[in-house]
This record gives structure tokens, sequence and C-alpha cells, in this order.
């Protein structure tokens, strides 16, 4: 395969985040990036502004991991799949594409990472009567007791096959198990990542002593 680069010597890369499919970004790669990129795993830019080329993460720390590179029907644009370390914007949040201007719905689908960032601004900002607030107020015993409770009731709906109150029983545990990822100081990539290196799913194997 060739691609085909345009007369300025650049290609357009749309970039998704491997665990959601959720759009990062848009980006440009010119051959020398594209050869980076490849070699180190480490996506690798063009700015055309700057006229240089760029590794996402050099100054953020916000790196993101090539999973995967497909070209397009014509081979003139790129969709890489990565593994993020943190935002993809130089704004802080997610996603670049953050601006609606059309939709049938304001409903906006919720991404964990998202609601983590929340949930530590809750954190490091404490807000009066917020009840997440209110739980790092507590400490990690509170938290702990909290996703006690909330696995309990995970069980108690699924035991009834109670479709619905599953559903919103296990969306506390996960805000819970948000909380603790936070009041410990792990992030969620550290989690999807630990799940990306075990690739097993089938196999009679307890989790923990995969390597």
């Amino acid at each position: 395969m060739e691609l085909k680069f345009d007369e300025q010597g650049l290609i357009p890369v749309i970039v998704q985040d491997a665990q959601t499919d959720q759009v990062l970004t848009l980006a440009y790669m010119n051959k020398e990036s594209l050869e980076l990129t490849l070699k180190d795993r480490l996506m690798t830019f063009y700015s055309r502004s700057r006229q240089e080329l760029w590794r996402k993460g050099e100054t953020s720390g916000n790196y993101q991991h090539l999973v995967s590179l497909t070209a397009d029907c014509d081979q003139d644009a790129l969709v890489a799949k990565v593994q993020k370390d943190g935002p993809a914007c130089h704004t802080g949040t997610e996603s670049c594409f953050t601006e609606m201007l059309f939709g049938e719905s304001d409903e906006k689908q919720v991404q964990l990472s998202d609601l983590y960032a929340l949930i530590k601004g809750r954190k490091t900002e404490p807000k009066e009567g917020s009840y997440t607030s209110y739980l790092f107020e507590k400490g990690l015993e509170k938290i702990l007791k909290k996703i006690g409770e909330e696995s309990t009731e995970v069980v108690i709906g699924a035991m009834k096959a109670d479709r619905q109150e599953t559903i919103f029983e296990a969306a506390d545990l996960t805000y819970h198990m948000l909380v603790l990822l936070v009041e410990m100081g792990i992030s969620v990539e550290e989690v999807q990542q630990e799940l990306s290196k075990r690739h097993v799913v089938d196999h009679k194997v307890k989790q923990e002593t995969l390597k």
C-alpha cells in the first residue's frame, strides 16, 4: 500500500481511544512523523503552524500509545487507535471535540475518564453540599464501606433478575469505585492497561495471577 500525502507532504490522522472508540483529535503526519510513530509506537505528528514534528505528551506527559493504524479506501487519510496516558486536548478535556453544533438530544454520553476527572475535582477543590466531597472528607474507611454496600445491592438486584435495578446499582458501584481510585491516586488508564495486559476472559484462571 502506498499512502497518498497532499501537496504539502501531509496526511490527516483521526485519533481514537482504543478502549471507547471516542474520537480524541484530528492531526497531521508527514512521512517522518509516520515512521517515528510506527517505530516507537508513540503518536508523533507534524505541526502545520510551527512547521515541525511534535510528539504527543512530550511536554504534558499525556502520551498516546499506538494500538492500530488504518488507512481509508483512497489511502489519503488515517485512523489511529491509541491508549492514552491522559487527556487528549491541551485544554484538559479528554477529547478535542467538545463543541456541539447539532444534535437531537442534549444528553451527553458520560465517559468514565470524564467522571473520574469530575470526582477528582471534588477532592482537590471540595464543594459544600457535595456528596463526593463528603466521602473524601470521611476518608478511606467510609468509601470502602459504601463499596461494600453497593456491591451487595448489585447482587440483590441480579438475584431478583431485575435488569433495571441491577443497572441502577451497578452505576452506583461504578461511581463509588471511581471515588476509591481517586482516593488512592489510581487512574482509569492504569486499570484499563491492567485489563489490556491480561488477554484472558474465557479461561478459568484467577485474574490476579495473570502477568
